[in-house]
C-alpha cells in the first residue's frame, strides 16, 4: 500500500499525518506526504510530535510530483485547498479528503497555540489509524 498525505505547503498537517502513518501502518507500506507548494517544516508540528514519540524532523517538506501521484495507491487531501487544487490522478489511485483546520493559524500566548497544535495531532492520530485499521480490513477482504 503506497498512501500520500497532500497539504498545502506540506510544513504541518500533512508532516504530522506522514509521521503517525510511518509510525502505525504495517510492515512494507510506503507513506509520504507533499505539498501543491513546499513551506519547510512547521517547529511547533515536530515540538508537538516529539512530545507524543514520533520524530518528523528528518522528514522532508516537498512540492508533490507526478511520480508520486502515479505511485499512490490513496491521496488524502488534509486541506481544503489542496483539496480544491489537487492534480489529476492516475486512473486507479483514490482519493479521500479530511478537512483538517491549521494549527499554523492559531493565535494567542504560545500555550494557546501549542495546544491547538496538540489537538491537532492527537484528531490527526486518530484519523490515521481508523484509515489504516479500514484499509487493513479492505485488503484481507479482497485476498478471502
Amino acid at each position: 500500500m503506497n498512501l500520500l498525505f497532500l497539504c498545502t505547503g506540506n510544513s504541518c498537517r500533512s508532516q504530522m499525518a506522514e509521521g503517525w502513518a510511518r509510525r502505525l501502518a504495517p510492515a512494507g507500506w510506503h507513506i509520504d506526504s507533499a505539498g501543491i507548494e513546499s513551506h519547510g517544516q512547521n517547529p511547533r508540528a515536530i515540538a508537538v510530535m516529539a512530545e507524543a514519540g514520533v520524530d518528523i524532523s528528518d522528514q522532508a517538506s516537498t512540492r508533490v510530483t507526478d511520480a508520486m501521484l502515479a505511485a499512490a495507491d490513496l491521496v488524502i487531501t488534509v486541506c481544503g485547498h489542496a483539496d480544491e487544487h489537487c492534480p489529476a490522478l492516475p486512473p486507479g489511485t483514490r482519493r479521500e479528503h479530511w478537512p483538517l483546520q491549521d494549527p499554523a493559524q492559531a493565535s494567542g500566548s504560545e500555550d494557546e497555540i501549542l495546544a491547538v497544535f496538540r489537538a491537532a495531532r492527537d484528531d490527526i492520530r486518530d484519523r490515521v489509524s481508523a484509515l489504516l485499521q479500514r484499509l487493513q480490513q479492505e485488503q484481507a477482504q479482497q485476498q478471502q
